[in-house]
């Protein structure tokens, strides 16, 4: 026996030709590149020391092999096939994990490269001296893996698809007699022929990888190496959509020194941008499918006539690419805003997808699942014979020894589990890439509309609706349309028509019409956007996205205007879940914090990009809570909570990311607070809310006054500064100490002494009245309890009831003022009857009451109030459960008008006991 065989090789006089049923013989030994390899390299067998064999084994391998005086390029060939032998030792006979073997395979490809990138330096630096740069520093060399290389997936008969490029252009220095200088280019352009011949040229000993540079910039066409320059100019201005799914793997493999030293990194700043659009990004959902039939039609052509070769387990329906393809699919669709979705890795990825919520769980488990089998199965295939192939043998012999060694009894078990696996995957893809299929030509691509296709379709459309098409047919704007982007358009307006013709024969005319006015809109909407193609990918890839959205539009005229401002956000309407769904602070926090961790590794994480993040999300969760609001799912007062919490939340996040980009920062966290006022105080936000605020500090180091001013100064600047991608909310910091005039934040003492009436310097009752409604928001938790200590101190501070109530009235009556009515209308917020008298009134409870009816203290908010207000005697029975049913009812009708854009003022007598509630109300506690 030979010393390897502790690894679980079989003795070299019994490896011929046994049968995979024999429970002697292992079964790495049906394998007939194994038998070849045993008997070629028994003596070698021992250089690979015992266990998984990685980078550091086929080192010591290595190194051995060359002191014995094997060259470089036959020691990487005889370390290949050492690992090959263990791989199959490993897999076959004690079913090693796939990861072992992707893992195996992947460093060794590594290892050769970085080896090759050593030798061939070497030798050219000797005749041509280093490559310069024009600072005088040598020239960068970079081999970038591609694929299952750059995935860390490589298979154990994979060729490696490879591009080379180098950082700077210039001159080499020459040899030591200066002699042989050559440009930076010439010199790589020969460490790539070395660098073949050292790893992929076929010797006695085979080779070590086939090596591809097809994904290359231009092809085969184009030079074998280029410059950091030129691979960006190509990305920008010639890079095609399948090359974005090429270089979403794409990794910096060799020299190891380059990888060491971070010097690679400046591959990311190219290709991010070009891999992942800051949008999301349907316009690939064709490439992908265009792409997706050349594989398939070319497998199809290699099977013709050959019926064996169709069972490929790699590009037949439902095999590894077609799973490949789902993920990388809603990768490059989604990885532009969502950074945690950007990993090479299938399986992590999987995993992610189904974090983000773009895969049920399920589903991913599953995916995973049929990936290992169907990569198991595929090494077993490459193993026989250390073929390049992905389909199954036609040998019941080596099918049978496929299934044993997958841990399957027999062939018909393997091919039903191997059938279940392909038949999901299928399924899965088919989902993903369905939609309505366009007719194709000859050459694979989508046949265009011609441009008088609308007119043809508008004879077919509902009249109001074909009147507002029509005025697109000579639009200007529509005829500078791409005729791929008319055949789109083409696609949803028939399609939109057929949703408005769709209602059923015995539905109201009011539910006809509120159909055609969604259409209307919809139209409106999609008009200036029609330049920006990925939303109309999203939609005809999405119909189930369009009919929701219709439904929108037709619900309220407010969601239309706010998606013509946010467009983007519309893709949220993809998911099934959301509607059922409620907003979760921790979840939505978790997820901006991960992705934060996402653009920091990738040094994407400057200032823009983060203000662009948190917008961006914000403004995701007011749609999804806007979708639920107008479909009835959430009530007035839970879409109030929502939007309130929203905030919290938001500022929560903003204030502790803004924190890290302050200059002369003193302390790792800002002992401050922010008190929230108004609608934030009271948890009533509606859509488009400012912000009252207030911010306080306390902290004793001398550079805390201007470390805090500028932070806020900061802060404010990241919540309301107007990006791309829109602002986050209008602060109001008015009711600041010395409102406008006063500083933008206050030490807390000085708060606490201006609210207190310790001084010359003191709050006013409104400032009072405005004390009723505020809540810590966010900030030192000690502050928070000192705030609330204060707050109680305000509210129950005694006070002269008969003064209070004049003071509370003349505000009422100037507030009135301010906000006219027309005759015979009723507002619901102003006019007498209205919402205003109930917040007056409230606030009067609490200040002259809550001190000796604790209840009163908490912000509960007026509803609660006005009911324990009754409860406490300080009503009479039922004003006060009426005037909290009134209120409800009042921003109800407040809310639904605001969504639809319609004034707030209605005509009399409508609403009258919710009038009458509140007049009763006011006259109780005013007289």
């Amino acid at each position: 026996m030979t010393p390897s065989l502790s690894t679980g090789s079989a003795p070299t006089d019994a490896i011929v030709h046994p049968s995979p049923t024999t429970a002697s013989v292992p079964l790495s030994a049906h394998s007939r590149f194994v038998q070849r390899l045993r008997r070629r390299y028994a003596g070698e067998l021992a250089l690979l020391p015992a266990g998984e064999p990685l980078r550091p084994q086929m080192q010591q391998a290595y190194t051995q092999l060359r002191a014995r005086g094997d060259s470089a390029a036959d020691a990487l060939r005889i370390v290949r096939q050492l690992v090959m032998e263990r791989l199959v030792t490993l897999d076959c006979d004690r079913q090693a994990p796939l990861a072992v073997v992707t893992t195996a395979v992947t460093q060794l490809a590594e290892f050769a490269l970085d080896v090759a990138c050593a030798e061939s330096a070497a030798e050219l630096d000797a005749r041509h001296g280093a490559p310069l740069g024009p600072d005088g520093r040598r020239a960068q060399f970079w081999v970038v893996g591609m694929g299952k290389l750059g995935a860390r997936e490589l298979n154990v008969s994979s060729d490696i698809d490879l591009i080379y490029l180098y950082d700077q252009d210039g001159d080499t220095a020459g040899d030591a007699d200066g002699r042989g200088r050559i440009s930076n280019h010439e010199y790589f352009a020969l460490a790539v022929k070395r660098i073949y011949a050292l790893v992929g040229d076929t010797t006695e000993h085979g080779f070590v990888f086939r090596v591809d540079l097809a994904l290359r910039p231009n092809g085969n066409s184009g030079p074998p190496v280029v410059s950091l320059d030129a691979l960006e100019e190509y990305l920008q201005v010639q890079g095609r959509e399948w090359e974005r799914f090429a270089w979403m793997k794409s990794r910096v493999v060799a020299p190891a020194s380059v990888v060491a030293d971070g010097s690679a990194q400046a591959l990311r700043g190219v290709v991010l941008p070009f891999v992942f659009r800051r949008y999301l990004d349907y316009s690939v959902f064709d490439s992908l499918r265009t792409l997706h039939r050349q594989i398939r039609e070319q497998a199809a052509r290699r099977s013709a006539g050959r019926p064996e070769r169709a069972n490929d387990v790699k590009l037949s329906r439902g095999g590894i690419r077609e799973i490949e393809f789902t993920v990388q699919l809603l990768q490059v669709v989604r990885g532009g805003q969502f950074p945690e979705l950007r990993t090479r890795p299938t399986l992590d990825a999987l995993q992610r997808l189904a974090r983000a919520g773009l895969m049920p769980q399920d589903t991913a488990d599953a995916l995973a699942v049929a990936y290992e089998f169907l990569r198991r199965v595929e090494h077993r295939i490459q193993y026989l014979d250390d073929q390049q192939t992905h389909v199954l043998p036609v040998n019941d012999e080596d099918v049978r020894w496929i299934a044993q060694s997958m841990g399957l009894p027999d062939c018909c078990a393997f091919l039903a589990e191997l059938d279940t696996h392909r038949e999901f995957v299928a399924q899965e893809f088919d989902k993903l890439l369905g939609g309505e299929k366009q007719c194709t030509g000859c050459n694979g691509k989508a046949k265009a509309e011609p441009p008088a296709d609308l007119h043809d379709l508008i004879a077919q459309l509902p009249a109001a609706f074909a009147a507002r098409v029509e005025r697109w047919r000579e639009s200007p704007r529509i005829l500078a349309l791409r005729d791929e982007t008319r055949a789109r358009l083409r696609q949803l307006v028939r399609r939109t028509g057929q949703w408005i013709d769709g209602v059923a024969e015995d539905a109201s005319e009011e539910v006809k019409a509120q159909r055609t006015e969604a259409a209307l809109r919809w139209a409106d909407w999609i008009e200036p956007l029609l330049r920006r193609e990925s939303y109309l990918a999203l939609l005809v890839e999405r119909p189930a996205v369009q009919e929701r959205l219709l439904r929108l539009f037709g619900s309220a005229r407010w969601p239309a205007r706010y998606l013509m401002q946010h467009p983007g956000v519309i893709d949220e309407l993809a998911s099934d879940e959301m509607l059922g769904g409620r907003f979760v602070a921790a979840e939505f926090e978790r997820e901006l914090e991960s992705r934060l961790v996402s653009l920091r590794r990738t040094g994407e994480d400057d200032e823009e990009r983060l203000l662009n993040l948190l917008r961006h999300a914000h403004h995701a969760e007011v749609f999804r809570t806007l979708a639920r609001d107008v479909e009835g799912r959430i009530t007035v007062e839970q879409v109030a909570d929502d939007l309130s919490a929203m905030a919290d939340t938001v500022l929560r996040i903003t204030a502790r990311w803004c924190w890290q980009h302050v200059r002369n920062t003193h302390r790792e966290a800002p002992q401050f607070a922010v008190i929230g006022y108004g609608k934030l105080g009271g948890k009533e936000l509606g859509y488009g809310s400012d912000l009252d605020i207030v911010f306080v500090y306390e902290d004793e180091d001398e550079r805390a006054g201007e470390v805090y001013a500028a932070y806020i100064r900061r802060l404010i600047n990241w919540l309301t500064t107007k990006t791309r991608e829109g602002d986050l909310f209008e602060i109001d910091t008015a009711l600041r100490p010395n409102g406008n005039s006063g500083l933008l934040i206050t030490t807390f003492a000085a708060y606490e002494k201006y609210q207190l009436g310790r001084g010359s310097n003191t709050a006013w009752t409104w400032e009072h009245q405005a004390m009723t409604r505020a809540r810590f928001v966010l900030g030192d938790p000690a502050l928070g309890e000192r705030f609330e200590g204060i707050r109680n101190a305000v509210i129950c501070a005694p006070r002269d009831h008969e003064a209070l109530r004049a003071e509370i009235f003349a505000m009422r009556n100037k507030v009135r003022a301010a906000h006219p009515v027309k005759a015979r209308r009723f507002d619901v917020k102003h006019s007498p009857g209205g919402m205003v008298d109930a917040e007056f009134a409230v606030q009067f409870l609490v200040l002259s009451q809550a001190c000796g009816h604790r209840e009163l203290v908490p912000n509960l908010g007026n509803i609660a109030l006005l009911q324990r207000a009754e409860a406490a005697g300080l009503l009479p029975e039922g004003v006060g459960q009426r005037a909290a049913a009134a209120y409800r009812e009042l921003r109800r009708v407040q809310h639904r008008a605001r969504l639809n854009e319609e004034p707030t003022q209605v005509p009399l007598p409508a609403l009258a006991a919710e009038r009458e509630a509140m007049l009763a109300l006011w006259h109780a506690v005013f007289g």
